[in-house]
């Protein structure tokens, strides 16, 4: 992680408190796709825990990214490790607040009633690709990562020319609509989708995760709840709301 994420040991230096506050308070939580899931399940969790409410607010791209520049009433910001920087340089987020929670991974889907390729084994994911009449995954999050690995697959050169690139829907939503055969996408994102089956993440040895962390907006009116909030994300005890969210946790 970049500089301006901290780990979990350093969160007593932060001034959080526990999690039961005086009084309940409502949070608004800034989010990318990436970070959706688990952040939805951790929110419910943390309201049960607290009485405190959280809402989830997901923004798509550059709506985001000017929410946050633009210092829009909120709390928090989920996002990808490497988003943060500009945003604490920028005084939007707080100096030393950001703390990784989670990691993401790539999986695949295929249409539901169409052959589920065994994609567990290097061989055999490798396989699913030169088999495939046609391969889906984005230009952007993790999906550049796809192109890199087919090159490491020594595959490229020959299934290049079936990739396509899914703009304005999801991956999974292109799998069930036809658009593409098989589609790969963050495993938190790719599923579950309606008229799809999801195969499973890509194999050990080939996936690779990408961090995700959370920090305190200085325009926050609950700044000590919002603490609570991310000590609570990144708590390792809380990991199975992660996971339900199909989300890993970080490497201690």
């Amino acid at each position: 992680m970049r500089s301006h994420v901290v780990a979990l040991g350093l969160l007593g230096a932060l001034g959080i408190g526990g999690l039961q506050s005086a009084g309940a308070a409502e949070l608004t939580v800034f989010l990318n796709q990436a970070t959706e899931s688990g952040v939805r399940e951790l929110a419910a969790a943390f309201e049960k825990a607290t009485g405190n409410k959280v809402n989830v607010s997901f923004k798509a791209g550059n709506a985001l990214y000017q929410s946050i520049k633009d210092g829009a009433p909120g709390d928090l910001a989920s996002l990808t490790g490497g988003q943060f920087d500009e945003f604490v340089k920028g005084g939007q987020i707080v100096a030393g607040s950001v703390v990784e929670y989670a990691r993401v991974g790539n999986g695949v889907a295929v249409k539901t009633g169409a052959p589920q390729p065994d994609i567990s084994t290097l061989d055999g994911f490798k396989q699913a690709m030169l088999n495939a009449k046609s391969i889906g995954h984005t230009r952007v999050g993790t999906g550049p990562f796809n192109t890199t690995l087919f090159q490491r697959l020594g595959i490229y050169d020959q299934i290049k020319d079936k990739i396509k690139f899914i703009e304005g829907k999801l991956v999974a939503a292109a799998v069930a609509d036809g658009d593409v055969e098989i589609g790969i996408q963050q495993t938190n994102v790719i599923q579950p989708y309606p008229g799809t089956v999801y195969l499973g993440p890509l194999p050990a040895g080939l996936i690779e995760y990408g961090p995700v962390a959370v920090g305190l907006l200085s325009v926050s009116k609950h700044p000590d709840e919002a603490r609570a909030f991310i000590k609570f994300m990144a708590d390792p005890a809380n990991t199975e709301f992660l996971k339900k969210g199909a989300m890993y946790p970080p490497v201690s």
